[in-house]
């Protein structure tokens, strides 16, 4: 009986977390959103053909892509004249951007090398709970305390 509970307790763990991910953004608009702020970091502007190259997909999906994000209200996209995130835009970019660093930190910690945890860091970033995410930080904080403490 217990273990029918558990089951049915992941299962709805399961169809929540699909239901919440899909209900304002997606984990494809929040890729584009991140390559785009990174582009804007090093470059100091981002083309359509620069996040074409990061994400490896076509320049008429990434113009699709940024009128969407346009009339979502994450960029401003004017076709030929340049792509800039809005301040909605900057804020989930800069979110994507701590989390992936918290992860790859994290996963680093534990031992995986880093184009690895880079790697995962891509894939889980978008999934874990705000809360999980805080925990992780206060983890990789303490640990580093007590290591600067020996």
């Amino acid at each position: 009986m217990a273990r029918k509970k558990l089951d049915e307790s992941r299962l709805d763990s399961i169809r929540d977390a699909h239901n919440a991910e899909k209900a304002s953004r997606t984990t494809r608009m929040e890729d584009y959103l991140e390559v785009i702020y990174e582009l804007i970091q090093l470059k100091g502007y981002a083309t359509t053909v620069d996040i074409s190259n990061y994400l490896n997909v076509s320049s008429p999906s990434v113009t699709k892509m940024l009128q969407r994000l346009n009339e979502s209200g994450h960029v401003n996209y004017e076709k030929y004249r340049g792509i800039t995130l809005t301040d909605t835009g900057t804020a989930i970019a800069k979110s994507m951007h701590e989390r992936h660093g918290i992860l790859t930190e994290f996963l680093v910690m534990i031992g995986v090398d880093i184009e690895t945890a880079n790697r995962d860091a891509e894939g889980i970033e978008h999934y874990l709970h705000p809360e999980t995410l805080k925990k992780l930080e206060e983890f990789i904080k303490l640990t580093k305390s007590q290591r600067l403490a020996r």
